[in-house]
């Protein structure tokens, strides 16, 4: 049997020889002016300013090999970050990736999740300028992202003014749907879950729904869904000292309520407070058109915190790293 045709392990391999199979003929983008190989990156930054956000997952509290391809674990470690990125107005340019793992992990789930992360990478418009790779007792992915907005201010969560619209682009609750199925005895195997499966393993922020609308007709705030619908308008609530009114209505999704019904729960809740789909909430000035890929769900009023049609929300409101444990906390981002 040669040396590459079995399942050779980091340790086998070494870090050095692990980070040449998963760098090898990686292209960089445009920013990169330096990628791996040298004691940093070198990243452009056009504009002067960088955006720069950063995210941990750790095996069995984020993910699990069992529930998740590792290519799925790729792809969704660079989502949730270039999600943020995006979440300010800018364009992701570059990520930096440190990986933490035992050293019996084949080289070949290193191998798969890093082809995860260069393809969602290059589909938010950046690429892998480098990182570090390091022994731990447990899987462990941390990533840094870069954006550049361009010569443009950064959107943040404080803009938001009474009367302005509260709307949503990508989707909602199917995250937390997969993770219920997951968490739960379904049949996986069940056609009836498979988006809802698809959507928690590998997210799909529509970035273009936003680096696409920048100009005078842009969010007066916005934010991504990652904690929770409810709690990630709250915090947009928080920092522009108003409150929100999201309409019930407007949330109702009858092919998630289909996966609700198979599972005899209420799809409310994961649309609400599911978290982990990383859509994109904003506000608006009253009177905009909305670009393509958003839909209103709300308002903006005078006051503090987030209502449903007027009354305050019943259940829970989203995720909170160090509230809940257990299998229902795993596949949450914070």
């Amino acid at each position: 049997m040669s040396e590459d045709s079995r399942a050779r392990t980091v340790r086998e391999v070494g870090e050095f020889g692990v980070i040449d199979r998963i760098t090898a003929g990686r292209r960089q983008g445009a920013q990169v002016l330096l990628g791996p190989g040298d004691d940093a990156a070198v990243v452009a930054a056009p504009d002067g300013r960088f955006v720069v956000s950063t995210d941990m997952l750790v095996e069995g509290r984020h993910f699990r090999l069992d529930w998740s391809a590792p290519t799925e674990i790729g792809r969704k470690a660079i989502a949730q970050n270039a999600a943020d990125v995006v979440a300010m107005g800018a364009r992701p340019s570059a990520f930096v990736v440190a990986l933490g793992c035992p050293g019996d992990t084949p080289v070949t789930v290193l191998e798969a999740i890093t082809d995860g992360m260069w393809t969602e990478a290059q589909r938010a418009g950046g690429s892998i300028a480098g990182g570090d790779l390091v022994h731990s007792d447990q899987l462990v992915i941390s990533v840094t992202a870069f954006g550049d907005l361009g010569g443009r201010a950064a959107i943040t969560r404080a803009g938001a003014g009474p009367g302005d619209i509260v709307a949503v682009a990508g989707e909602l609750g199917w995250s937390g749907a997969g993770l219920a199925v997951l968490s739960g005895d379904a049949d996986i195997a069940d056609p009836v879950f498979a988006r809802a499966l698809a959507a928690h393993r590998v997210p799909q922020p529509p970035y273009a729904a936003v680096v696409d609308v920048f100009g005078d007709t842009g969010p007066t705030a916005l934010t991504d869904v990652s904690d929770g619908l409810l709690a990630d308008l709250g915090h947009l609530a928080r920092a522009s000292g108003v409150a929100i009114d999201v309409h019930g209505a407007a949330l109702t999704d009858p092919e998630l309520d289909a996966v609700a019904a198979r599972l005899d729960t209420d799809a409310a809740q994961w649309i609400l407070a599911g978290g982990e789909d990383h859509a994109f909430a904003g506000t608006w000035p009253a009177g905009t058109a909305l670009p393509p890929g958003w839909r209103p769900i709300g308002v903006v009023v005078a006051g503090d915190g987030v209502t449903v049609d007027g009354a305050a929300p019943s259940g829970g409101i989203g995720w909170e790293s160090f509230h809940g444990s257990g299998a229902a906390s795993v596949g949450r981002k914070r």
